[in-house]
């Protein structure tokens, strides 16, 4: 396909996904998910001849002008689309399919552990909602929803949907997996070290009290 042809698919892309779309002029001169998208397929190009420097400068410079970070080395499909985009983050072996969708504060990015293939693979048709990180090297399936603020860890099937910190899969091709997952009641570990050491203070005090009987009853006897 010529460029100038996926550049109309990009743009047909857009008019599919943001009712707010009114112009081609429009969606060309203002959506900086656009402006990434084809900054980083110039710097991609380069980034495989290994010309790495012109490839990060070019996914910088797009970094600073719409707020969208791609690594030049990400494999990036088709009709792919950011949706207010501020502070998307892809890493640099992230690989995504067709059709894919994601929203502003999105990280597809590494745990800092891995080496080789650090970041995820989104398959086709996929999307993930505004402020959700996808971390390592993970896989999320094809049809697959991501909800808003989820922090992703490990692979997700293909038509799943996986919601809360730490992900996890709610429905599945359509059908409930799970009623019990309650978002609002996520461990609090200074709470719970507050507890604990309450528990040993009430433990001690329970001690205290009983050596002071003890002494009590000694001295009682010798009386």
């Amino acid at each position: 396909m010529g460029i100038f042809k996926r550049m109309k698919e990009d743009m047909d892309v857009v008019f599919e996904q943001d009712p707010a779309a009114r112009t081609y002029i429009e969606v060309f001169l203002t959506y900086s998910g656009l402006h990434a998208i084809w900054a980083h397929r110039v710097a991609h190009v380069l980034y495989k001849r290994k010309w790495f420097f012109l490839a990060r400068a070019i996914s910088q410079l797009s970094r600073f002008f719409t707020g969208i970070e791609i690594h030049p080395g990400a494999k990036i499909g088709r009709r792919f689309f950011i949706d207010h985009g501020m502070g998307v983050v892809i890493g640099e072996t992230c690989e995504i399919g067709d059709n894919v969708t994601i929203y502003q504060g999105v990280t597809l990015g590494g745990t800092g552990h891995e080496k080789g293939k650090r970041h995820p693979t989104i398959k086709s048709n996929a999307l993930v909602a505004t402020g959700a990180k996808v971390l390592g090297s993970i896989t999320v399936g094809e049809n697959a929803k991501i909800g808003g603020g989820s922090v992703v860890l490990h692979d997700v099937p293909d038509h799943s949907t996986v919601v809360g910190i730490p992900g996890r899969v709610v429905k599945q091709k359509g059908k409930k997996v799970r009623r019990d997952l309650d978002h609002h009641k996520l461990p609090d570990p200074v709470t719970d070290k507050c507890n604990q050491l309450q528990a040993e203070i009430d433990e001690l005090k329970e001690e205290i009290m009983k050596l002071k009987e003890g002494e009590h009853t000694h001295v009682d006897n010798n009386l």
